[in-house]
């Protein structure tokens, strides 16, 4: 038994506008999701759900993003140094702004989507090259060691490396992004704009798979979600996700 991350999920006011534009920079193609109110943005030829692919899916919400930088964000891979400045200008003619996390001097650019959503367009890294577009989910956190053990048990995905500032892993399979913890001394403010979505294997049952994640140290959360067919979940350190119903 163990879980799959399957998207990124972020929370915008105008999903069609967001949708437009993480599919133009990530290359892919937007289409509805859920009810057709969501955006799932996705490869062509997409069928969900792709062992090998994270989505991003952008979901509606009444309320902009608040001022404070987002815990979870993506890191963008790029080919070489020529690719990076093609693709930073390209996110920007597309509505994306310079933003400063307090990054200092580093040979990534820090962006923010059309809603204030922060991402990184990296330097061409040789770790990155078979990724895909995006290279890394990368979350803020207090304790990487202890978030590898919760991911690590909760998922399928397997560490690659663990230390007190970094923790990374990816799937079993090594196909798609990495899964990245970073050492931050940031505490959560409010509800998380993006989180991670995690689906079960075919067979596995999806009730059987939250009482795991609580065992773990998962906790309940309640987003005003109501009678939903996911089930939203907080990670002992406080970062939301959900487990999504397998259909």
């Amino acid at each position: 038994m163990a879980l799959r991350p399957v998207q990124v999920n972020v929370k915008a006011v105008d999903v069609s506008a967001v949708g437009r534009f993480w599919a133009e920079a990530l290359g892919w193609h937007v289409s509805s999701g859920v009810s057709g109110v969501t955006r799932l943005v996705a490869p062509t030829g997409f069928v969900w759900p792709d062992p090998d692919v994270v989505c991003v899916d952008v979901v509606p919400v009444p309320e902009p993003k608040p001022a404070a930088k987002n815990r979870v964000h993506l890191d963008l891979a790029t080919t070489s140094t020529a690719h990076q400045t093609e693709l930073v200008a390209r996110l920007q003619a597309l509505g994306a702004t310079p933003v400063d996390v307090g990054q200092g001097d580093v040979p990534w650019t820090v962006l923010a989507d059309p809603e204030g959503n922060e991402f990184c367009v990296l330097e061409p890294r040789e770790i990155y090259r078979d990724t895909g577009p995006i290279a890394a989910v990368v979350v803020d956190c207090a304790d990487p060691r202890a978030m590898a053990r919760f991911w690590d048990a909760a998922t399928d995905w397997t560490p690659h490396e663990v230390s007190d500032d970094h923790a990374s892993l990816r799937s079993a399979q090594g196909v798609g992004p990495y899964l990245e913890f970073l050492r931050t001394p940031e505490a959560k403010a409010g509800e998380d704009r993006v989180h991670l979505d995690l689906l079960p294997r075919p067979g596995d049952d999806k009730e059987a798979e939250v009482a795991r994640l609580r065992a773990l140290g998962a906790t309940d959360l309640d987003l005003g979600q109501g009678d939903v067919p996911w089930t939203c979940l907080s990670d002992p350190e406080g970062h939301d996700f959900c487990v999504l119903a397998l259909s």
